[in-house]
């Protein structure tokens, strides 16, 4: 792949060429944006230290060589490799939070950011004082939650070293040491007799046949972080078993499992799941509220595998 200088000369030519190769290409757009032109913006613009909203005048800039050497390399990438563009960037926005992302977390995308900004309206009884970001990543959920709720303390809990370490970054890069720091565990296992007002989870959940479907894109991402059993539900099981035990008397359990909506919903047929709707797009998201999952703590500990 190549892209002439003599031809491609300012910000303007480079998104429109951009485009046009990724749609010639048939790239898949879902991690942080859905089509070729805002995911050529995003690349050319970022690969350069600009805003995504630079004012339209900007875009007839014209490059030195040295830019132009660095941007074809990193459309080559995006085309050639499938690399997603936050990762080629080495950063993702959420909740209009910019956060530090590589192959070792998921690009942050999750439908959850909307419920943040709107700080979970209607479905708090009150302000949360601890919350869980549970399965955490690169700890955007959590973070998010940190300037929306300034006074609660929240933990940031994941399976992976790899994950914390990028969490740990965030945390740092955001300010946040004081209130908001990282546990390593497996589900809960490391906040034993901890309770929570709020728990947020993002959990691995896609199931097998949708995980041998996915697009190449999702082959950069940590597969821990994505597939999760037959059914996608491995974890999620041993979550609603043990929810009960971490949640305070008034607390609330909001968990996304994506397309896996169906086979939670055949799997707990006696549970009155409220399924949350958005604006902005995304499905699959659930919340309980603690005495839900008490009232249904033995049925979920029976559905666990082995």
């Amino acid at each position: 792949m190549t892209a002439s200088p003599s031809r491609l000369r300012t910000l303007r030519d480079y998104i429109r060429w951009a485009v046009s190769r990724f749609q010639a290409e048939q790239l898949f757009f879902g991690h942080g944006t859905d089509n070729a032109w805002d995911d050529a913006r995003q690349l050319v613009l970022g690969a350069l230290h600009l805003p995504y909203e630079i004012a339209d005048s900007y875009l007839d800039c014209r490059l030195e060589d040295d830019e132009r050497e660095h941007l074809v390399q990193l459309l080559h990438r995006r085309i050639e490799e499938r690399v997603p563009t936050a990762y080629l960037l080495g950063q993702a926005w959420f909740c209009g939070l910019p956060f530090i992302v590589d192959e070792r977390v998921l690009v942050p995308r999750s439908p959850i950011g909307e419920l943040i900004e709107q700080q979970f309206r209607p479905w708090l009884a009150q302000e949360p004082a601890r919350i869980l970001d549970l399965c955490t990543g690169s700890g955007c959920i959590g973070i998010a939650c940190a300037y929306e709720f300034m006074d609660a303390e929240v933990v940031l809990a994941d399976l992976s070293f790899d994950a914390l370490e990028i969490a740990n970054r965030n945390i740092e890069q955001h300010g946040l040491e004081e209130r908001v720091y990282t546990v390593q565990g497996d589900g809960f296992d490391g906040l034993p007799g901890q309770r929570f007002d709020l728990i947020v989870s993002n959990p691995p959940y896609v199931d097998a046949e949708d995980f041998a479907d996915m697009p190449d894109e999702f082959g950069h991402e940590p597969a821990m972080g994505l597939a999760c059993g037959e059914d996608g539900l491995d974890l999620v099981r041993r979550m609603l078993a043990e929810a009960a035990d971490h949640l305070t008397d008034k607390g609330t359990l909001i968990v996304e499992v994506g397309n896996s909506q169906v086979h939670v919903q055949a799997l707990y047929p006696e549970v009155d799941f409220t399924w949350l709707e958005f604006s902005r797009g995304g499905h699959g998201v659930f919340l309980l509220a603690a005495s839900q999952c008490r009232e249904h703590q033995t049925l979920f500990r029976s559905r666990v595998k082995g």
